[in-house]
Parts: structure tokens; C-alpha cells; sequence
């Protein structure tokens, strides 16, 4: 069981999760060619979909009025992630919600026609006008929205929440603060009972804690503890887990982001050092046990993704 968890997590092609995987292994992960026929269609409920591949996991919401996406995958999926719609309903493409700024979330929004509302929160926004490259992958894309002459920007914002529609088609945004990057947002789906949580929880395993784009360690596990209290909802859609999860699951995440954080912050009390951390740390065996996956370790070629969420807490410590 364990073993599938971990398989299914590596088998998104291309996600910003596996690359920087690969990254920490000394390689680049393996690309996948753009297509409709190599997304995967989860059905969650006859108008909720989540298609897999190509980056992150995209949410489909089909509406009265139209069809509503969450994210919109890496460079070159804009236009698969079009015609795979296509095949689940005629209604068009009408709104895309962007949970984060990075690459494998939004790079498709650029082949998107103009009459697509763009919904972000504030801050993702002015990232995605910028877009650094996430911590840990200097070579990430940043130019598609440049070369787009800024097609595919956000053009709608919100700061703490928003509403978008009504009745069962109504969707709900919320704002809890800095985790993966300063502006992630939590998409709720009220009618279907289920939630996006974009990378803020990307999979069992340690996430990115993106500095150079505002992400917290320090804040990370109470933005989290906040999505994880948000009632009436039984189906989680993750970044890019192989299958979608519970609110139990949320729990323990963050609950696994606070262990993370309380050990480097004990360990700084300590006195002692982030190669400490980054060498010693190991997944604890109650998280183990819930599938959760052992990060790798340094290489040669990149720091681990611990070493480096460990300093950015390191930093942020008082």
C-alpha cells in the first residue's frame, strides 16, 4: 500500500513535485508529450472532475453557465487540458481559479481563448507578472507570460474570500495566509461537498516552502490548520496526489507540517545546525505508516528539499 502511494505520487509527469524530485536525485524528471489522451479523468461527481498529468492536478466544475477550471498545468497543456474538456462536456471554458503562481499551474492559462475569466488572489497575481522561479528550481519556465504579451494574467483578485456564483454552482476562495507561496488559495466546491488545495498540500510528503515567493515554514502549518477546520467537506483534491484525499487527511498533514517545523526550531534552541536537520530528519513512523513518503537526501548537483525548507525556517525564527 505503502509503495503504490509513493508510485502514484511520482507518476505525475512533469509536476513541479517530481521535478523537484528528480532535482534532488541530480536529474530532471522525464517529460511527457502534451495531449488530451494523456490526461487522466477522475469522477468525483457529475459535474466535478479532476484531470491528471501534465502538472498539477486541475479541478473541472461544470456550471450552468459554463465550465470552471482549477489550474491550468505546465507549459504546452493549455490546449489538451481544452480538448479534454471538451470530451466531458460542451459547455465552454468560462473561469480559471490559479491556486499559486507556480509554472505547472498556470502556464496553460496562456493558450486559453480571451473570454476565460482569470481569478487569483492579490498576491499570486503580482507574482505571476514576475514569475520567480520556485525555491529549489532555478530552471523553472518564467517567460510564457511575457511572450504572451500578458494573455493568461490574472484580471479579478480577492484578498481574504471570494464568492464566484450561486446556488450549486457557487464556489467559495479563501486566503489563510503564507505557506507554499505568500498567496495560495483554498477552492471549495459546496454543492460536491470538496475542496482544491492547490501544493499547500501537494501530496504525503514535505512540500515546497517556496521563499522566493513569500512562503512560511513558520506560518505554513496554522495556514493549513485554518483549510483543515473549514466545515462540510468530504473530498480533498490535492496538488498532485495520485487520488484524492479526506479532511482527516488535511489534519494530518498539518499536523506532519508542525512536527516538521517544532524539530527545526528545537533543533536551532539546541544550538545546533541546519545540516543537523537536513542530515538526520527522517519522516516520523506515524506518518510512515499513513503512506507518507522519505525525502531524498542531498546530492552532489542540489540540496535536499528538507535542507531547504529547513533554513527558510532557520531564517524566520526570532
Amino acid at each position: 500500500m505503502r509503495r503504490a502511494v509513493v508510485l502514484g505520487a511520482l507518476v505525475i509527469v512533469g509536476a513541479l513535485s517530481a521535478v523537484l524530485a528528480a532535482s534532488e536525485r541530480g536529474g530532471q524528471a522525464g517529460a511527457q508529450a502534451p495531449s488530451a489522451a494523456a490526461l487522466q479523468v477522475d469522477t468525483l461527481k457529475d459535474n466535478l472532475f479532476v484531470l491528471r498529468g501534465g502538472g498539477g492536478n486541475t479541478a473541472v466544475f461544470v456550471t450552468g453557465d459554463g465550465v470552471l477550471l482549477v489550474d491550468t498545468k505546465l507549459p504546452g497543456w493549455g490546449k489538451p487540458l481544452l480538448e479534454k474538456v471538451k470530451e466531458l462536456t460542451g459547455k465552454p471554458v468560462t473561469t480559471v481559479i490559479n491556486t499559486h503562481t507556480h509554472f505547472d499551474h498556470v502556464s496553460g492559462n496562456v493558450d486559453l481563448p480571451p473570454s476565460v475569466e482569470i481569478v487569483a488572489h492579490e498576491n499570486t497575481a503580482t507574482l505571476m507578472r514576475d514569475m520567480r522561479p520556485p525555491t529549489g528550481v532555478p530552471d523553472a519556465p518564467r517567460t510564457q507570460f511575457v511572450d504572451s504579451k500578458g494573455a493568461g494574467l490574472p484580471k479579478r483578485t480577492y484578498s481574504d474570500r471570494l464568492t464566484l456564483g450561486t446556488g450549486d454552482d457557487r464556489v467559495e476562495l479563501y486566503y489563510f495566509g503564507r505557506a507554499h507561496t505568500a498567496g495560495d488559495s483554498f477552492v471549495v466546491f459546496p454543492s460536491a461537498r470538496a475542496m482544491h488545495t492547490g501544493d499547500v498540500f501537494p501530496n504525503k510528503g514535505i512540500p515546497i516552502m517556496d521563499g522566493n515567493n513569500g512562503g512560511s515554514g513558520v506560518q505554513y502549518p496554522e495556514t493549513l490548520a485554518k483549510a483543515a477546520a473549514l466545515s462540510d467537506i468530504d473530498t480533498v483534491i490535492t496538488g498532485h496526489n495520485a487520488t484524492t484525499l479526506t479532511m482527516a487527511d488535511v489534519k494530518m498533514y498539518t499536523e506532519f507540517i508542525r512536527d516538521f517545523v517544532e524539530t527545526v526550531s528545537a533543533a536551532k534552541k539546541a544550538g545546533k545546525t541546519v545540516d543537523d536537520v537536513a542530515n538526520t530528519w527522517r519522516v516520523p513512523a506515524r506518518f510512515v505508516d499513513a503512506g507518507y513518503m522519505q525525502p531524498s537526501g542531498d546530492t552532489g548537483q542540489s540540496p535536499s528539499r528538507v535542507r531547504l525548507n529547513a533554513e527558510l525556517i532557520w531564517k524566520e525564527l526570532k
